[in-house]
């Protein structure tokens, strides 16, 4: 009987890239929504190496450094708390790596970046059906029930940038 072999946790390289728009693109099927994603191997190439990236990843790896997971994040910002937390965007294990600790690694990592550097919130959103909440709850995470997630894209999201005419001078655009 061999030992399982422990995921490493590191942040997402260049050459990881097209590893880690695949599992998208993978979660995206999972969640029955592959029509929906069009993420490309250029896209996340230029968020997450960009001068200065708002977007950040990390990726969990088997024994041959290939990735086998990926958390992709970004900084919010509690304006009551005053202080950053990380959002969790995207979290993925594929399927024959998932019960190797991969996942609990990313979330994990995610959560001693924020102690280490006093943010106070990790927070993701799941799809309700996800088998997911019960290792979520183990981990103590909290589902946030009394909020309510909304959504403005498409046309509704266009209509009201059009209302933004008689906007003073901009900054920062």
């Amino acid at each position: 009987m061999t030992t399982p072999v422990i995921p490493t946790i590191r942040p997402v390289r260049p050459e990881d890239v097209p590893a880690v728009v695949a599992m998208v693109h993978e979660l995206a099927e999972y969640e029955r929504a592959p029509e929906q994603c069009h993420l490309s191997v250029d896209q996340l190439t230029s968020a997450l190496f960009a001068t200065a990236p708002a977007l950040f990843g990390h990726v969990a790896v088997d024994e041959r450094d290939e990735p086998i997971g990926f958390a992709l994040w970004f900084l919010n910002f509690s304006t009551w708390a005053g202080v950053h937390g990380i959002y969790l965007e995207d979290l993925y294990v594929r399927p024959p790596a998932r019960g190797t600790g991969a996942g609990r690694l990313l979330l994990a990592t995610l959560a001693d970046i924020c102690v280490r550097r006093g943010y106070q919130r990790l927070e993701w959103w799941m799809i309700n059906w996800n088998p997911a909440a019960g290792f979520y709850a183990s981990i103590g995470a909290e589902q946030m029930s009394e909020w309510v997630p909304y959504r403005l894209s498409g046309d509704a999201l266009n209509q009201l940038a059009g209302q933004a005419t008689n906007v003073g001078t901009r900054t920062g655009d």
